[in-house]
């Protein structure tokens, strides 16, 4: 069996999300890291010897604390873990893109990060302007699991060229879909 434990990044009551200057609504990050993260499950859950833990309250109305996320994921003796996040710093520009993080020296996070990144690319199209879109940092959710794990950033919030894409479900589906594809985990199909 192998085991994939994920969550959706933040909680309803962190106040990131799509600025409402936007013109998409008042979206909250955790909302759209909630859509990849149920759509992930869906895509999982068609692999045969492939078992799955959500880590975060799946509501959105329970704060999570990373550390609790992380261990969680250790006494179930996850094989994989994975952060679902949406990006901010653009600030209304253009530009923006897919950004991939692993642990640094993580062999088995970086193969993953390197694997998903790619996948979610070539489904999703948003490549985007980053000087470094895959990157080893030292984030709590990836320092404190013992299994190799990978943050993924599925576009910026506040780009207008990626927020209109970021906010529908066909994309939502499109990159959890590629995140659990065939081609992470060849030996599960």
């Amino acid at each position: 069996m192998f085991k994939i434990a994920y969550a959706a990044g933040h909680w309803l009551g962190n106040a990131k999300g799509v600025p409402v200057s936007m013109g998409l609504g008042d979206i909250r990050e955790w909302t759209l890291n909630d859509k990849v993260a149920d759509h992930f499950a869906a895509a999982a859950a068609l692999y045969e010897g492939v078992e799955i833990l959500r880590l975060d309250d799946p509501t959105g109305k329970t704060a999570i604390e990373l550390e609790d996320r992380a261990a969680k994921a250790n006494r179930w003796g996850a094989d994989f873990a994975l952060e679902i996040h949406h990006n901010g710093g653009i600030n209304g520009g253009t530009g923006g893109g897919v950004v991939a993080f692993s642990y640094p020296g993580s062999t088995g996070g970086k193969a993953y990060r390197d694997a998903i990144y790619n996948a979610v690319i070539a489904a999703g199209g948003l490549k985007g302007n980053r000087a470094e879109p895959v990157q080893e940092k030292a984030f709590d959710i990836l320092r404190f699991t013992n299994m190799p794990a990978v943050l993924m950033e599925y576009g910026f919030m506040d780009s207008r060229t990626d927020g209109p894409v970021i906010v529908t479900d066909a994309y939502s589906k499109l990159v959890a879909y590629a995140t659990a594809s065939y081609h992470i985990f060849p030996d599960k199909k």
